[in-house]
């Protein structure tokens, strides 16, 4: 099957100088301020045990230009330069030297050849792009996930998931479809928000919204069990019932086999640089954001609940299959392709469901549809353009 090139993207030039430190070898740089180091690995596969997640675990690059303000894998970063540079201090912030001293793992293929074991995957996912991105830019030049697939083409049986927000997927759409005749694949295009100005605000250097749904219409259309990941959800910001539904409207028209979400877990990396950020661009979320994240890095019991329930009853509403994870239920296919029939006693289930107050940190403030978020106290943030 023929692919198409995608446009390079165009990265802001206003960015702060940054000098990278001496030591892993430079393969190339950009007039931007972004460097490529090549990094030596041993063992390219994650275990379960490692991360805490239920799934072994792939990423070819350390670092990703997209500089996502919630990123919650900033000090893999930190941790991977000192390992390979000893204890000297890398020349800038280190939020910064993950954003622009990308780390290539350039013998990951090689090394997944050698090392990877089925038996020892027990049956369990293989997902690779969980901690950076896949797709970003710097695949364009170094193919190492590409080449990472085609490694995967030796096995057979395997269940494979790839997570990027990047329409550079596509490129491979001929590899994917042998990929899925051999193993149980699964591609999530991860989208948070179909307001791009929110998202620029956001996410600096992603794709738009509306070209990952271009790209997740041709993987469909391609035959791939390929859908839309909504996550990190952003309380007050990207987690109302209109946000969400535009989300699970336009991933429908583009033939997508499900949509799943989750809420923002805000651990250390992820607080040190989003708590700032909001405090710039919505000082009054930040300051609720602090409150309720206070001594913990998932939302409380109740939000998540909520926000469960939305999503559920969102997922009914527009025909995706309401279910945890994002792994395909062999029993059936859940596409939302013309998936309307139930429509109305879907929305009066979810009109039921939407009485239950959504709770953040003042409980009491709840409209008289019965649904609030933190987003509820737009008047006092000021201008947000959002879907609310």
């Amino acid at each position: 099957m023929a692919t198409h090139p995608q446009p390079q993207l165009e990265f802001p030039a206003a960015l702060p100088s940054y000098r990278p430190a001496a030591g892993l070898p430079l393969l190339d740089a950009r007039q931007r301020g972004t460097t490529f180091h090549a990094v030596p690995v041993k063992a390219i596969l994650n275990s379960p045990a490692t991360t805490g997640m239920g799934f072994w675990s792939l990423n070819p690059y350390v670092g990703c230009e997209f500089g996502c303000t919630y990123c919650y894998a900033r000090e893999t970063h930190k941790w991977r330069v000192e390992r390979a540079e000893g204890a000297r201090a890398v020349d800038g912030p280190p939020w910064l030297a993950f954003e622009r001293r990308i780390l290539v793992k350039t013998t990951a293929a090689a090394v997944l050849r050698r090392t990877l074991c089925p038996a020892k995957l027990q049956g369990g996912s293989l997902v690779i792009g969980t901690a950076t991105d896949p797709y970003q830019p710097a695949e364009r030049r170094f193919r190492l996930t590409r080449s990472i697939l085609e490694a995967l083409l030796g096995w057979r049986g395997l269940t494979v998931g790839i997570i990027t927000k990047s329409p550079l997927v596509v490129r491979d759409l001929d590899l994917l479809c042998r990929l899925a005749e051999r193993h149980d694949l699964t591609v999530n295009l991860s989208l948070a928000s179909m307001d791009a100005s929110l998202l620029r605000r956001l996410e600096a250097r992603t794709p738009t919204p509306r070209a990952r749904l271009r790209a997740l219409a041709r993987l469909t259309g391609a035959g791939i069990h390929a859908g839309l990941l909504v996550a990190p959800i952003l309380p007050g910001l990207t987690d109302s019932r209109a946000s969400l539904a535009a989300l699970m409207a336009a991933a429908r028209e583009a033939g997508a086999r499900f949509v799943v979400g989750f809420p923002l877990r805000l651990g250390p990396a992820a607080r040190a640089t989003l708590l700032p950020h909001l405090a710039r661009e919505f000082p009054e979320l930040a300051r609720r954001y602090a409150r309720h994240y206070d001594g913990r890095d998932n939302p409380s019991r109740a939000y998540a609940d909520a926000l469960a329930r939305r999503l559920r009853s969102l997922q009914r509403e527009y025909g995706f299959p309401a279910h945890e994870g994002r792994r395909r239920h062999r029993t059936g296919t859940g596409t939302g392709a013309g998936a309307g029939a139930g429509a109305g006693a879907a929305s009066r289930q979810a009109a039921a469901e939407e009485q239950v107050a959504f709770p953040w940190d003042e409980p009491a403030m709840v409209d008289g549809q019965g649904s609030t978020g933190i987003g509820d106290i737009r008047s006092s943030v000021g201008p947000v353009a959002v879907h609310r």
